[in-house]
């Protein structure tokens, strides 16, 4: 049996589809808070053995203290990184996610748990998902709940405290693809665009307010959310070393492209035009970012991962044109 977490999440609920579609399992149960009226279509596809909300997680499990748990996959949290209530931060994405790490190390199930590109700041060190990551300073209360976490758990296996039998912290870079249609304001741009496009005719990006960054050149690690829950699906099938370990592609693409991809898998020409940042955005906003892929790739992971255009275009074409757009 495997547990997920955020499993009405888009990473949470796609990982599950992964389960389901390519690995023939249904042993799964699904955990989260839904919040929003039609999150409950992330999972209704699903095969799976039950599903919990968050506060009923611990009490089921306690109800059966010989259940067979192979992983723990914990995608659930606050993933916003404007929410500035750090205390609901520290309960959600620290304290929870302590608890559990803890269940699986008396139990000794594997734990596999979602930290964040956020934790590499403003990325003046680099985006290597190395261990040694004390110096890192995320720019906002979310990044800083995932750095605190990842410390705290490198902390445990290096003072010999009880750690899980295998765990992994997976800093994902910026996920795109179906299911994120709950987020708001924290969806991605693809999913932004399209409705933009679809409702005005155009999208609008953000100017720079670096001099090194043109408009619309701000650049991230975009990577496909059935390639990051294909890789999750690996490290429970194949338990590598344990630690800290990067989800992205490895290549950085600026957000017109994005935006320019989105608009030509919907059949039209790019219209594209510039808007000034939010005050509440500014200082926050990383520039640039492109995951480190050496540790993952050593660790046996070998498939290529989609590139722009195709993810786009699938995600475009295969979900958010069509009348039911849930996978």
């Amino acid at each position: 049996m495997i547990i997920i977490t955020g499993g009405a999440g888009m990473i949470g609920s796609m990982i599950a589809w992964h389960f389901n579609a390519q690995s023939q399992r249904d042993d799964l149960v699904l955990v989260d808070r839904i919040l929003e009226a039609d999150q409950w279509q992330n999972y209704c596809r699903r095969d799976i053995v039950e599903y919990l909300d968050k506060d009923e997680l611990f009490p089921w499990l306690e109800a059966r203290p010989n259940l067979k748990v192979e992983a723990v996959i914990h995608m659930g949290a606050i993933s916003a990184t404007t929410e500035r209530d750090f205390g609901l931060l520290l309960e959600t994405n620290i304290r929870y996610s302590q608890r559990l790490w803890q269940w699986c190390a008396d139990k000794g199930v594997a734990y596999l748990y979602a930290s964040s590109a956020a934790t590499y700041g403003g990325g003046e060190l680099g985006y290597v998902d190395t261990h040694d990551n004390a110096a890192l300073r995320p720019l906002n209360g979310y990044g800083f709940s995932k750095q605190f976490f990842d410390r705290w758990a490198l902390r445990q296996a290096h003072e010999g405290k009880p750690t899980p039998p295998f765990w992994y912290g997976f800093k994902f870079f910026n996920v795109y693809g179906p299911n994120e249609y709950h987020k708001g304001r924290m969806a991605s741009v693809v999913y932004h665009t399209f409705n933009q496009t679809r409702a005005s005719g155009g999208m609008k990006l953000f100017r720079s307010h670096r001099p090194d960054y043109a408009d619309g050149m701000q650049m991230r690690d975009f990577v496909y959310v059935k390639d990051a829950a294909a890789v999750l699906a690996h490290f429970v099938e194949h338990r590598p070393a344990s630690g800290l370990y990067n989800i992205g592609t490895g290549k950085a693409r600026a957000f017109l492209d994005l935006a320019r991809a989105t608009q030509r898998s919907m059949g039209l020409e790019p219209a594209i035009e510039f808007i000034e940042m939010p005050e509440d955005l500014r200082g926050k906003y990383q520039y640039f970012t492109q995951a480190d892929m050496t540790k993952l790739r050593a660790a046996g992971y070998d498939k290529p991962f989609t590139e722009l255009e195709d993810g786009v275009r699938d995600y475009v074409s295969g979900y958010l044109l069509k009348d039911d757009p849930y996978c």
